[in-house]
Order: C-alpha cells, then sequence, then structure tokens
C-alpha cells in the first residue's frame, strides 16, 4: 500500500496544477475557509485515491464529477474507491460539473448540510455559546 500511497501523491501534486475549470469554481469558494470556517484541502491522497475535495476534520470527501465519470469501466473504479472511503469512516458527496455552473449556491448548500453549522460569531463553546442551536445529544435544560 505504501507504494501506491506514494505514487498518489505524486499524482496529486499533478491534479493541483491542472484542475479542471469546475473545480477551480468550486475550489474559488472553499478555499480560505471561506465555506462557514471549514478548512478543505484539493486533490487529497486517500490511501491510493486522490479526492478532489477533503475536510478532514469532519470526513467529508467532495468529489467533483464530469464526463471522465461515464463509461462503465469508470464508474466501476468510482464504485471501488466509494467502498474504500466508506470503509475508512469517510462520506462523500458526489457534484457534476454542470450543478457547479449552473448551481454553485445549491452546490455549496449541498456541501455546508453535510458539516456542522458555523459558530456564533464572539462566543465561545467554554462560555456556553458557540453554536446557534444545540448538538446532537445536547439538549437545553427546562
Amino acid at each position: 500500500m505504501r507504494k501506491a500511497e506514494n505514487k498518489s501523491r505524486t499524482h496529486s501534486k499533478h491534479l493541483r496544477a491542472n484542475m479542471t475549470k469546475a473545480e477551480v469554481v468550486l475550489w474559488s469558494q472553499l478555499k480560505s475557509r471561506k465555506l462557514n470556517g471549514h478548512r478543505f484541502n484539493r486533490q487529497q491522497p486517500i490511501g491510493a485515491y486522490i479526492a478532489d475535495f477533503v475536510c478532514r476534520a469532519h470526513m467529508l470527501v467532495v468529489e467533483v464529477d464530469g464526463a471522465t465519470h461515464s463509461t462503465d469501466e469508470e464508474l466501476a473504479h468510482d464504485l471501488r474507491r466509494t467502498k474504500f472511503l466508506h470503509a475508512k469512516g469517510w462520506q462523500i458527496l458526489r457534484i457534476g460539473n454542470l450543478d457547479i455552473y449552473e448551481n454553485l449556491d445549491g452546490v455549496l448548500e449541498a456541501i455546508a448540510c453535510k458539516l456542522p453549522p458555523p459558530p456564533v460569531p464572539g462566543t465561545s463553546p467554554a462560555s456556553g455559546g458557540g453554536y446557534p442551536f444545540p448538538l446532537l445529544g445536547e439538549l437545553p435544560n427546562d
């Protein structure tokens, strides 16, 4: 597996330098913690595979699918990758190029729905603030 990981790291550098137009558009909205403060990385190796965008803190992979995801062989490869990532605990969100071009706000909303809400500015979880509503398992006292 080490050999495959080293190969994917080298290939990921090439992919970062040669992103598709749809990936560039989406990256412009994900980089620098622009989406509710969540950190994303692009073209990240996970095992022998390379994920288009990754939010490691919340185990989310965002895959941008274009015309290269349509043949039986490519679909089988995507299925193998999805099974591998799920087995490692990742959730995967697949986004089509056309969705990015025609409905970028909807794409960003779909990604945001897979992540925790942003903290409320000026508050901290230590002081009882942070999120605008209780997190799972935290119910307010009656």
